[in-house]
C-alpha cells in the first residue's frame, strides 16, 4: 500500500525567529511579571517600588522624611531627603549612576556593593519598572556633598525619560534655594497599559501609615492636589504603635509586649498584644516587606510562644502535670502581634516575596521572642494569668468545636446522600471549572437549581441569616446547621484543619437579594469566609453574583438594569411607555431570567472578592460584626454621608 507524504509546514524556524527585547521593552510587553497585574493593584505598585527605595534610605539612617504628591494632572512623585542617587559614572555600563538605576534592570546600591546593609529592593528593577511604564518621567537629584564629594554641593541634577528612554543627559543645575539633599522622582502612567491611572488615596494612606509603623522616626506625608486631601504618619512607637492601633476600639488583656534588639547581625522587632476576640492577627514583615505567606520569622515566633505560655501555665500551676498542652492555636486566640526583621541578606521566594525563606532567621526571632516574653510574663502576673486563662478557655472551645466537627464529619451530607432538597450538586468533579452558589432562601434557590447549567453548577440555598460567628466561639459556630452544610459541601475544613486542595468547587458564589436583607446576609457570609476560611479570599475562589435591579421594557427592546442610575439612562433614551420591573428579590425571577442575568458565564457580572489590607478588614470587622456598640456607632456616623451617592 502506498503511504501518503508527510506534508511540510510551510512556516520556518531559524534564528530570525528568535526575538530579542532591548532594555525595558521587556517590562512594556509583559508588565504582569514585574507588577502582577496592570489594574489598580498595579497602578499603586509604581508608587510602592519608589517609596521602598526611600525607605530604604531611611533604614540606612540617611533619610528622615518621604513624601508622595498625587497631582492633579495625573502624575505622581516621589520625594526623600536621602543621599541622592550617585551621579557619576558606574564603570560597568559607562552611564551615570542615575540613568543606570533608572533604565538598566538588577541595577542598583543593593547587590553587596556596600550601598546598603539592609534593603527591602533585592531585585533592583523597582525604579527601572516605573520608568519604564511611564508615559513620561523625570528625576531630579541633589547629592549630599559628604556622602558623594563636595564637587556635587550647590548642585542640582535633572534627566527627563519617556516610557524609559532617556530624553537628554543627566545636566547639573544651580541649586534651588532650600532645596536639601534627597532624590525626587515624578512619574505619568501610561494609559496604554493600565487599566485606570486614577491613583486611589485610601490606597496610599494605608500603605504609607503601615511603612510609618515600621520605620520610626521617619516622617511619611501623602497631599492629593487633586481635592486637598493630605496625610502625615510618624511613629516614635514603631510596631508597638502599630499593635495598639490593631487593637483600637477592643478590650485588651495586657499593655504590648515589645522588644527590638539585634541578633546575630539581624534585627529583630516584635510587639504582643491580647484582646478579647476569638481571632487571631499576625503580622510578618521582612526589610518592610509584607511578607502574607510568613516564613521563618513567623515560624520562630510561633514556636517560642506556645513554649513560654506552656511553660508558663504549668509554672503557676494552671496546667497540671498530666494535662496536654496547649496548642498552637489555643494561644494565639485574641492574639495581635508584628513581627519585623531587617537583614542583609534576605531570601524571599519570588520576585513578589510574599515569605521569607532564611532558615538561621526562625531561631533569632524563637531566642528573642522567648527570653522578652518570659520576662515579661514573671513581671506582670496580672497579664500572665489573664492570658493564661484566656488561652485556657480558647483550649476547652477548641475540644468541643473538635467534637463537633467530627460529629459534622460522621454525617457529612456528601458522604450519606441525605441532602438531596439542600445541595443541588453539579455533574463535573473538576474543581478547575466547577461553581457552587450559596443562594438566599427557598424560593431563589428553587429557580437557582431549575436555571443552571446542571453539568458544572452547584446549588446550596440558605434559609435565613446564618450566625455572626464574630460573636461566637468555635463549638458554637459549628451548631449552625446552615454554616455545618456550607463547611461539608465544600469539604476544605475550618481555621487550623483547613486544606486548600480538597476544595471542591474553584468559584464559591455568594448570591443574595438586591435589598438591605440581602445585604445584611453577605455581610454575615463574608465574616464567615474570612475568618474561617481565608484562604479561599487570598486565592481568588470566593465571589459575589451581582443579580440586576430591574427589568425595563420598551416595545421589543428588553434590558436588565443594575441601578437606578441606568434606568433614568433608558428612560431618557425611549419615547413613550417604559415597562419596569423592579425584581424585589431573587425569588422574583423565573430560571431563566436569573440564568440570563446573574449565572450564565458569558453575560453575568461578578465581583471577585480580595484584601488589599489584612489589618484594616481585621479591624472593620471586630468594628462592625463584634459585641462593642460603640465603634460600630462610630462607623456609621462617619460614613452616613456617603450612603447617599450610593445605587440602592
Amino acid at each position: 500500500m502506498a503511504t501518503a507524504p508527510v506534508s511540510t509546514p510551510s512556516t520556518s524556524y531559524t534564528a530570525e525567529n528568535i526575538q530579542v527585547l532591548e532594555g525595558l521593552e521587556a517590562v512594556r510587553r509583559r508588565p504582569g511579571m514585574y507588577i502582577g497585574t496592570t489594574d489598580k493593584s498595579g497602578l499603586h505598585h509604581l508608587i510602592k517600588e519608589l517609596v521602598d527605595n526611600a525607605v530604604d534610605e531611611a533604614m540606612a539612617g540617611y533619610c528622615d522624611r518621604v513624601e508622595v504628591i498625587i497631582h492633579a494632572n495625573g502624575w505622581c512623585t516621589v520625594t526623600d531627603n536621602g543621599r541622592g542617587i550617585p551621579v557619576d559614572i558606574q564603570k560597568q555600563t559607562g552611564k551615570t549612576a542615575v540613568e543606570t538605576v533608572m533604565t538598566v534592570l538588577h541595577a542598583g546600591g543593593k547587590f553587596g556593593g556596600g550601598g546598603y546593609k539592609v534593603s527591602g529592593g533585592l531585585h533592583g528593577v523597582g525604579a527601572s519598572v516605573v520608568n519604564a511604564l511611564a508615559e513620561d518621567m523625570w528625576v531630579e537629584v541633589v547629592p549630599d556633598p559628604e556622602a558623594q564629594g563636595s564637587s556635587h554641593a550647590g548642585k542640582m541634577y535633572r534627566q527627563e525619560y519617556k516610557k524609559g528612554h532617556p530624553q537628554n543627559e543627566l545636566k547639573p543645575f544651580p541649586l534651588p534655594k532650600g532645596r536639601k539633599p534627597g532624590t525626587t522622582v515624578s512619574f505619568k502612567p501610561d494609559v496604554s497599559i493600565f487599566e485606570s491611572v486614577d491613583f486611589d488615596f485610601k490606597t496610599e494612606v494605608d500603605r504609607l501609615r503601615t511603612y510609618a509603623y515600621l520605620t520610626k522616626g521617619v516622617w511619611f506625608h501623602l497631599f492629593d492636589e487633586r481635592d486637598g486631601r493630605e496625610a502625615n504618619y510618624y511613629f516614635e512607637g514603631g510596631i508597638k504603635s502599630f499593635v495598639r492601633h490593631l487593637n483600637h476600639g477592643r478590650d485588651v488583656l495586657n499593655d504590648p509586649i515589645y522588644a527590638d534588639r539585634e541578633v546575630d547581625g539581624n534585627a529583630v522587632e516584635v510587639a504582643i498584644q491580647y484582646n478579647d476576640s476569638y481571632s487571631e492577627a499576625v503580622y510578618t514583615f521582612a526589610n518592610s516587606i509584607n511578607t502574607i505567606d510568613g516564613g521563618s520569622h513567623l515560624t520562630g515566633f510561633r514556636t517560642a510562644l506556645t513554649s513560654v505560655i506552656n511553660k508558663y501555665a504549668r509554672q503557676i500551676k494552671a496546667l497540671k502535670d498530666n494535662d496536654p498542652n496547649l496548642s498552637g492555636d489555643d494561644v494565639r486566640e485574641g492574639l495581635v502581634a508584628v513581627v519585623s526583621v531587617k537583614l542583609g541578606e534576605p531570601q524571599f521566594e519570588g520576585q513578589t516575596k510574599t515569605r521569607l525563606g532564611n532558615p538561621e532567621v526562625a531561631a533569632q526571632v524563637q531566642s528573642m521572642v522567648t527570653e522578652t516574653l518570659t520576662l515579661h510574663l514573671e513581671e506582670n502576673p496580672s497579664d500572665g494569668k489573664r492570658i493564661v486563662e484566656k488561652c485556657l478557655t480558647a483550649s476547652r472551645a477548641r475540644e468541643a468545636a473538635r467534637k463537633a466537627r467530627d460529629l459534622v464529619q460522621r454525617k457529612s451530607a456528601l458522604e450519606s446522600g441525605s441532602l438531596p432538597g439542600k445541595l443541588a450538586d453539579c455533574s463535573s468533579r473538576d474543581p478547575e471549572e466547577t461553581e457552587l452558589y450559596i443562594v438566599e432562601g427557598d424560593s431563589a434557590g428553587g429557580s437557582a437549581k431549575q436555571g443552571r447549567d446542571r453539568r458544572f453548577q452547584a446549588i446550596l440555598p440558605l434559609f435565613g441569616k446564618i450566625l455572626n460567628v464574630e460573636k461566637a466561639r468555635p463549638d458554637k459556630m459549628l451548631g449552625h446547621e446552615a454554616i455545618r452544610l456550607m463547611i461539608s459541601a465544600l469539604g476544605t475544613g475550618i481555621r487550623e484543619t483547613f486544606d486548600a486542595s480538597k476544595l471542591r468547587y474553584g468559584k464559591v458564589i455568594i448570591m443574595t437579594d438586591a435589598d438591605v436583607d440581602g445585604a445584611h446576609i453577605r455581610t454575615l457570609l463574608l465574616t464567615f469566609f474570612f475568618r474561617n476560611m481565608g484562604e479561599l479570599i487570598s486565592n481568588g475562589n470566593l465571589y459575589i453574583a451581582q443579580p440586576p435591579l430591574y427589568r425595563a421594557q420598551h416595545g421589543k427592546t428588553i434590558e436588565y438594569l443594575w441601578s437606578d442610575a441606568q434606568l433614568e439612562d433608558f428612560r431618557k433614551t425611549k419615547k413613550g411607555n417604559v415597562n419596569v420591573q423592579r425584581f424585589k428579590g431573587l425569588g422574583e425571577m423565573n430560571a431563566e431570567q436569573l440564568w440570563e442575568t446573574t449565572m450564565n458565564p458569558a453575560t453575568r457580572l461578578l465581583l471577585q472578592v480580595n484584601v488589599e489590607d489584612a489589618g484594616l478588614a481585621d479591624t472593620l470587622f471586630y468594628e462592625l460584626m463584634g459585641d462593642d456598640v460603640a465603634p460600630r456607632r462610630r462607623f456609621i456616623q462617619a460614613n452616613a454621608k456617603h450612603v447617599q451617592n450610593l445605587d440602592v
